[in-house]
């Protein structure tokens, strides 16, 4: 029963993130993100508007 702790520890370890890994794929994505804007996957809230697009094209890129 022990040993399922410490493989427990073990996993959880394995899969944690380490700070700079969640580098973003995409290009446009990245552009979006550095002018301060967020990515969503439906329409943007009733204060934003689009402003391109975020994950290659599947996610909308929102502005205030």
């Amino acid at each position: 029963m022990r040993i399922l702790y410490l493989l427990f520890a073990v996993v959880f370890l394995l899969f944690q993130a380490s700070p700079g890994s969640a580098d973003p794929l995409f290009a446009d994505t990245a552009e979006c993100r550095s002018q301060g804007n967020f990515c969503r996957a439906g329409s943007c809230p009733p204060t934003f508007a689009i402003s391109g697009s975020c994950h290659g094209g599947l996610l909308k890129c929102c502005s205030k």
